[in-house]
């Protein structure tokens, strides 16, 4: 290679076609906090928010307000040097729109307009800034959050360094919202620093919000990064087999002794912990104490960490409303097929063709069935020595976000069985944590029906279309019409009696004539 030339130039002399620039728009959300300033760019505009760039920077421009009722000069300045960089990176990547959103810290100092002025100037006036009221703030976050809980029914808490936004939500809408002023380093400076003195300071203003009263026995949704650090927190402790904070549940006891540990412990010992993050440990006693008080004033049954908020709340407005109201479980997988499959067409034949076995089914077996043959022919493109655990991982690990842990584990463990995963093989030990017996052996079953279903039709549904399967009693009878170019070939025959065995029951091929 041609070491004069460009990468670029070098790879096209040898005869390598380039890749086109992406054509998937992109779009950028600067989120001005109190603690920290984060850029994240987006691509595409798609139910499940795919994530191309995310970086941070914890600069404490609200430390000092409740004091001074001003932001920290330091600070101000690391904002403007830091919002310069997510400028040009935002430009560089060519994400369109690009809005810059402020909250708790800059809408309550006496100095934030002059601050904003400032960022006008460094910026230019074609990124916009938008100072979120309290309300806006929540709102925004609730519609983040529904992206990933579309039925949520309880109370969102979005935690911050400035405030904390409360959501009433309703089988998936929003409701009545209050705004407080106790995010953590806001409650730590009224506080004093003392977490036994802001137990005080936290009930008193968590009980003037009279409706969280009519949250008991519902969900508890958490939001922010404070949270998600004592969710990570508790991930490594108890060695849960996934480390994914959205979508992580605790019961409520659970939840309620996480926070009186964290509320208790000495920061030498928060240090020590496993998982506890260096740059939130400050944080955290006083994160806890919200979630206590809480937990005490709402009744929730269950708390749920959930990894969306402000910044998706602002993507998904960019959304049509057909996208933004679209199952996110099923937008899920059909991202993945159209990514790493290789016919569109095949799924929707591949949810009819198993139809026949799993009759009875409930709504949410169904959707899983359904995304399960979306994402069945996702590692057609993998070297054929790990396409089971490659499609596994993708599957388990993907950034859909209306994905529970549950879903996640099943539609793995389907599809790797689809691709003839020993059963036994250690990497499936995830969903085998994750799953029940029942839905253990449901998965089976459909990832033998797969396997099967892709022997006979060559991932086509051409061929597909000149097979049948059916229940009759204790028999199950696969129909194959003659000439389709479908045979009861050994590896069929083989097939047919893994899944005849899989549900219990007596297999026949039969032979038709088109």
């Amino acid at each position: 290679m041609d070491l004069a030339l460009s990468p670029g130039a070098a790879l096209a002399r040898a005869g390598h076609a380039l890749a086109p620039h992406a054509a998937l728009p992109r779009c950028g959300v600067v989120d001005l906090g109190s603690n920290s300033v984060r850029l994240v760019v987006f691509e595409g505009r798609v139910r499940n928010p795919v994530t191309v760039f995310n970086e941070k920077a914890v600069l404490g421009l609200g430390r000092g307000l409740a004091a001074t009722g001003r932001l920290n000069g330091a600070a101000m300045e690391q904002a403007l040097t830091v919002m310069a960089r997510y400028h040009a990176v935002a430009r560089a990547m060519e994400a369109d729109p690009v809005e810059v959103l402020a909250t708790a810290a800059v809408r309550d100092a006496a100095n934030g307009a002059e601050f904003v002025e400032a960022l006008r100037a460094r910026l230019g006036p074609e990124v916009p800034i938008r100072i979120l009221s309290g309300e806006a703030e929540a709102r925004l976050s609730a519609e983040g959050v529904l992206l990933g809980f579309p039925e949520a029914h309880g109370v969102l808490a979005d935690l911050g360094g400035g405030s904390l936004e409360l959501v009433e939500l309703e089988e998936g809408r929003a409701g009545r919202v209050a705004s407080l002023p106790l995010g953590t380093l806001r409650l730590a400076e009224r506080a004093g620093g003392e977490p036994a003195r802001a137990r005080a300071v936290a009930r008193a203003e968590l009980d003037r919000v009279a409706w969280l009263k009519g949250a008991a026995g519902r969900d508890l949704y958490l939001v922010g990064g404070a949270w998600r650090a004592l969710a990570r927190m508790h991930i490594a402790q108890t060695a849960y087999p996934l480390m994914i904070v959205h979508h992580y549940v605790l019961p409520r006891d659970e939840a309620r002794d996480l926070a009186s540990m964290v509320t208790a412990a000495t920061r030498r010992t928060l240090e020590r912990m496993p998982g506890a993050p260096a740059k939130r440990v400050a944080d955290l006693p006083f994160a806890a104490v919200v979630l206590r008080r809480l937990l005490r004033v709402t009744g929730a049954r269950r708390v749920v960490f959930s990894a969306n908020g402000l910044r998706e709340g602002w993507y998904a407005e960019l959304l049509p409303e057909a996208v933004r109201r679209s199952d996110p479980l099923l937008a899920a997988g059909q991202d993945l097929a159209l990514r790493f499959g290789r016919d569109p067409r095949l799924p929707e034949a591949l949810f009819r063709w198993t139809a026949p076995l799993f009759e009875g089914e409930r709504p949410a077996e169904r959707a899983l069935r359904e995304a399960a043959c979306w994402v069945s022919d996702i590692g057609s493109h993998d070297h054929p020595d790990y396409r089971a655990e490659q499609a596994f991982l993708r599957v388990l690990r993907q950034p859909g976000v209306g994905l529970d842990h549950h879903a996640r584990a099943f539609l793995a463990l389907v599809v790797a069985l689809r691709y003839e995963a020993e059963p036994d093989a250690p990497w499936l030990g995830t969903s085998r944590a994750l799953l029940d017996a029942a839905a253990m052996r449901r998965a089976e079953m459909l990832g033998a029906a797969l396997r099967l279903a892709y022997t006979l039709s060559g991932g086509t549904p051409a061929l597909l279309a000149g097979t049948a399967l059916a229940r009759r009693g204790g028999r199950l009878a696969l129909r194959l019409v003659a000439g389709s170019g479908v045979f009861a070939g050994e590896s069929v025959v083989r097939r047919v009696e893994a899944l005849g065995a899989a549900f219990g029951l007596e297999t026949v091929v039969e032979v038709a004539r088109g």
